[in-house]
């Protein structure tokens, strides 16, 4: 299962150079992970300094 990014995002984008398949962009004033592309590794969960991440 893909992992999802909730509205507590802050958009600083930590997550984005941490993703080896390029899964996040942004999308609406946040960050987004696309789940066809998310290969669910959840190396990006360690790098949210919010916390923001989480499997979807």
């Amino acid at each position: 299962m893909a992992y999802k990014i909730s509205d507590a995002c802050v958009n600083c984008a930590a997550c984005d150079g941490e993703c080896a398949v390029g899964a996040i962009s942004e999308k609406d004033g946040k960050r987004w992970i696309d789940p066809d592309k998310c290969v669910d590794c959840g190396v990006c969960v360690g790098t949210c300094p919010v916390e923001a991440i989480s499997e979807g």
